[in-house]
């Protein structure tokens, strides 16, 4: 068979019909004209989306980071700034690493190799390789110049005083936001606003030229918090070291300003260290003296008496019957452990008796107690700011039974938190006046707050509490030798599991000097476990430690003779009030 050449095709002789060759002819000049009026306008109309383009390739706006602001004591001194550092961050596309150049980065990154190239293999514009880096080690990365390897300058949060104010403080995540305490409650003043800036790139993406910021950083403001950094510290070792020698589980320090209503420290304990949180817990992270709360006990005597007093229904001297030591309501009995007697009010303070205290709260309707509980701030929170500040419980006086009446009276059946307890003691110390708590240094005067009690009753109580610190009250653990000491002692049983358990909290809370209140003091002992509980013997001796401390480092002048009360029995039965 004779083959054909493909131009002699006889397909090819065929004549085009008209309307073909017309349609080609002009779909093609339509596209040549398209093509120049397209160029017409990006070079002569519209040039600037071709410079913009241009720029593209080699101009890059970066972020300025803005610096976090500080926060310092009530002198300055800094307890928490942030420290500059570099993160290494790549361009996964562009990052085209040898075996050897990706095992020496993954050494100085501190990474497996293996997971170096699992995340240059990402489909990402941008990713972090790590975080927070020395910047001597960003140093050597940047030395081995690797395509595609960069380093951004960031900020790391560091905390000067560790674990003594972590609870306080808190601290921020890796992006500089806060995640716990002062850092987390005032995180939107504390954080900056970045900027930006426009600089030239080289094909590596190095930096070759500043064109110009965009937009300037804006810093975050300093935070000077009430907060005394020494007395925090006298807080902080003392109630470690009570809580080693009692063996106990937890415990809590509150120090406020009786004049002011500033929190000079607040102390918890187990606590944690916040420049190392790699085996942080829960446990550690709880600020127990504004998340906890806990039956306070007899450190609530004395404002059923403020209350009696405030009525009429009695005063200092009103005798009240406490044989045979027990007291029998319903089916329940509350008792005493020592048979008193005949005990005046103030010996009801002094010799811290449940029976004394059921008896006056009985007296009294539960609308009016209820009513004083709440003004004295328990069962509702504080507001300070803090994440998971609690109220504690206070039930509505409508549901009190008389059994119920009578043991809110020595603190069982109601739950507050430290933080409201030592708040709830300002009204003794500041006749009657109840002002509001302060995480802020106080440049003014503050405000009067709510009155709990008239200034004569609360002057009657105050030296009711002094009593309780002297020979034959529940507290002379917590006398300080050159000043006059007033407070009250609290030991509860806890509850678990809606019963009370053989498990106890120990508490004290007080104020000095007497003649001129400066200081009011809470501390908070839970579960002491070798063989003392009563907060006599427990809280007391810590109150005493801290308060004689903090009053030297004050300046704040003696107003009592430097010399030791007698010595105490053997059996320390005067450290010991009823349950």
């Amino acid at each position: 068979m004779k083959s054909i050449r493909f131009s002699r095709s006889p397909l090819l002789s065929q004549p085009l019909p008209t309307w073909r060759r017309r349609l080609v002819l002009f779909v093609m000049l339509g596209g040549f004209a398209m093509l120049i009026g397209r160029a017409f306008y990006l070079q002569g109309i519209n040039n600037e989306f071709l410079g913009d383009k241009g720029r593209a390739r080699f101009e890059r706006v970066l972020d300025i980071s803005a610096t976090r602001g500080r926060i310092t004591d009530r002198h300055g001194d800094l307890l928490a700034v942030s420290t500059p550092v570099r993160s290494v961050w790549a361009i996964p596309e562009d990052a085209e690493l040898k075996p050897r150049e990706a095992r020496s980065l993954a050494a100085l990154l501190g990474m497996d190799v293996r997971e170096l190239n699992r995340k240059l293999a990402s489909d990402r514009d941008f990713i972090y390789l790590k975080r927070q880096l020395p910047p001597d080690v960003t140093d050597k990365i940047m030395a081995l110049n690797l395509s595609g390897i960069h380093q951004k300058t960031e900020y790391r949060r560091y905390y000067p005083s560790g674990e003594v104010m972590a609870h306080m403080v808190g601290f921020t995540g890796v992006d500089e936001s806060g995640q716990e305490g002062v850092e987390l409650a005032f995180n939107d003043k504390l954080t900056g606003k970045s900027g930006s800036r426009r600089v030239i790139k080289d094909r590596r993406g190095n930096v070759v030229e500043d064109v110009g910021s965009i937009h300037p950083p804006t810093e975050g403001q300093d935070i000077a918090l009430a907060l005394d950094a020494k007395i925090q510290y006298l807080a902080y070792t003392h109630l470690k070291q009570a809580l080693e020698t009692h063996h106990a589980k937890a415990g809590g320090v509150v120090v406020l300003d009786a004049q002011t209503g500033e929190i000079l420290a607040l102390v918890n304990l187990p606590t944690y260290n916040p420049n190392n949180r790699v085996r942080l817990i829960g446990a550690q992270l709880r600020n127990r003296a504004l998340t906890d709360s806990f039956e306070p006990g007899s450190t609530l005597k004395p404002f059923t008496i403020g209350l009696a007093l405030e009525e009429g229904k009695v005063n200092a001297d009103t005798p009240i019957q406490t044989a045979p030591g027990k007291l029998h309501i319903g089916p329940a009995t509350i008792s005493d452990s020592h048979a008193h007697g005949i005990l005046t009010v103030a010996q009801v303070i002094q010799k811290s008796s449940n029976v004394g205290a059921a008896k006056i709260a009985l007296s009294m309707t539960p609308d009016d107690m209820h009513v004083m509980f709440e003004t004295a701030g328990f069962g509702v929170p504080l507001k300070l700011g803090f994440p998971g500040e609690v109220g504690g419980h206070l039930r509505p006086a409508k549901s009190w039974r008389p059994i119920e009446q009578a043991t809110m009276s020595y603190g069982h059946g109601i739950s507050v938190t430290l933080i409201q307890l030592a708040r709830s003691y300002l009204a003794f110390a500041r006749d009657g006046d109840l002002p509001a708590l302060s995480l802020m240094k106080q440049e003014t005067p503050p405000a009067p707050g709510r009155r709990l009690f008239s200034e004569k009753t609360a002057q009657a109580v105050r030296a009711m509490l002094e009593t309780v610190v002297q020979p034959g009250g529940t507290a002379p653990l917590a006398h300080i030798p050159g000043y006059r000491v007033a407070g009250k002692t609290g030991t509860a049983h806890k509850v678990e599991n809606g019963r009370y358990a053989n498990k106890y909290v120990a508490s004290f809370v007080g104020f000095a000097p007497v003649s001129k209140p400066r200081l009011v003091i809470a501390v908070m002992v839970d579960e002491p476990s070798n063989g003392k509980y009563y907060g006599g013997e427990v809280a007391a001796p810590v109150f005493a430690q801290v308060m004689a401390g903090s009053l030297r480092t004050l300046g704040v002048a003696s107003d009592a003779p430097l010399t030791p009360l007698a010595p105490l029995p053997t059996d320390s039965e005067s450290v010991r009030e009823e349950m």
